[in-house]
């Protein structure tokens, strides 16, 4: 099963159209709703996880949004390291669910592949140090619950 997470961004013209009820009927894809704003006859904006038999159920799924004039983005893109304060220490690595980060051997340096990474911020979480940060808006951040 392929997922991933993305923002979309739709134009007011389209706030009125089933295009969530497109993604299960026609591509077959699952959907879990994590945030979204939606007023008629307003821009909005939803988060969602999508999961598809394959990667392209859900890219021809992405296409057709495209084709509505939805703007869709990767969620992963907004996943972040600071290298800087991360000291290697590997917490992050047990609990990603999807590989995103993993042990390199036999230098035991923490890798991140944010092609792999479906955006689930479990990793931020857990981070000792706040090395990791997710973000929905245009700069990084680490969430509130996070800050002492």
């Amino acid at each position: 099963m392929f997922t991933q997470i993305y923002v979309l961004r739709f134009p007011k013209e389209t706030s009125d159209r089933p295009f969530i009820y497109q993604l299960v009927k026609e591509y077959d894809i699952e959907f879990n709703i994590l945030k979204a704003d939606i007023l008629l006859q307003r821009e909005g904006v939803m988060i969602l996880e999508l999961k598809g038999n394959s990667k392209h159920n859900v890219n021809a799924g992405l296409e057709y949004l495209k084709g509505l004039g939805v703007q869709v983005e990767r969620l992963a893109a907004r996943i972040h390291r600071d290298d800087e304060k991360c000291f290697q220490c590997g917490a992050c690595t047990g609990v990603c669910p999807v590989g995103a980060l993993s042990i390199k051997r036999p230098s035991m340096e923490v890798q991140f592949d944010p092609q792999k990474c479906t955006g689930c911020s479990l990793c931020v979480t857990v981070c000792p140090v706040r090395a990791m940060a997710v973000s929905l808006a245009e700069e990084w951040v680490v969430p509130e619950e996070l800050i002492v």
